[in-house]
């Protein structure tokens, strides 16, 4: 019998560039789904599932209906499925979990699996630099703020943050109007953040993260690991741990 593998994906920013390449995305999205249930023990989605998302007390943004189907589906037939709040769902509150069956994780976690240490959280506001994000992290998470937001239409206030998504520099790298800024791995932030890390937990054998966009699957020291997921803008690269060994793979559906 074959064993059972963890999944892991991030950063798929489902609401832009426009409506049909979104669409696309998440079909796509779903039959990865539909791929990997066969022999999935858990899920791991590491956050950024939508580019904008904010839970009214009644209403949540149109839309994302088959991949939402499809997670109530697993989750409905006992699939455990995990979701990182990214920085563009930090909005997200407890609708995912009631209707949908979601575990939502708010901070970063330390999790035992087939015997390995994984410290796992999306990435945003982690490292060095980043001085901007992590002041408009903290005025989102602010519940004041969140409480006047709540008081716009949800007509004006999803039109307000699908229009900001829409001009953003991922909505333009969707669009493959940009190209990505490539930095040396020792300048990124996550990665300067394991490290660190590791030097005040050395038992931990993988650090997970989204956020950055880009691939990574490299040793640190001492056997420990940083893994990257990329993401489901351009990359479509997804996170597999099978038997204690973490690995990077595209999914590329047979013709």
């Amino acid at each position: 019998m074959e064993s059972k593998k963890i999944y892991f994906a991030s950063d798929f920013h489902l609401g832009i560039p426009d409506h049909a390449s979104s669409l696309a995305r998440e079909k796509k999205l779903v039959r990865w789904l539909e791929n990997i249930e066969k022999d999935a023990d858990e899920i791991y989605l590491m956050g950024d599932i939508f580019d904008f998302w904010f839970e009214y007390k009644k209403v949540v943004p149109k839309g994302y209906v088959r991949l939402l189907g499809k997670l109530a589906e697993l989750t409905d037939k006992g699939m455990p499925i995990h979701i990182f709040r990214g920085n563009h769902d930090v909005w997200a509150f407890d609708y995912l979990h009631k209707e949908v069956g979601l575990t939502i994780h708010r901070d970063a976690e330390i999790l035992t699996r087939q015997g390995k240490n994984l410290f796992l959280a999306h990435g945003d506001g982690l490292g060095p630099g980043d001085s901007w994000y992590k002041i408009l992290k903290r005025i989102f998470a602010f519940k004041p703020n969140q409480f006047l937001f709540n008081w716009l239409h949800p007509d004006i206030g999803t039109t307000m943050g699908l229009f900001f998504s829409n001009r953003s520099r991922l909505a333009n790298v969707a669009r493959q109007k940009v190209k990505r800024k490539e930095i040396p791995l020792e300048e990124e932030m996550l990665y300067q953040y394991a490290m660190r890390k590791l030097a005040l937990m050395p038992d931990i054998d993988y650090f997970v993260f989204g956020h950055r966009h880009i691939p990574v699957n490299t040793t640190l020291k001492d056997g420990s690991v940083l893994i990257i997921l990329g993401d489901w803008l351009t990359r479509f690269t997804y996170g597999i741990l099978a038997e204690g060994e973490f690995s990077l793979a595209v999914f590329e559906e047979a013709d």
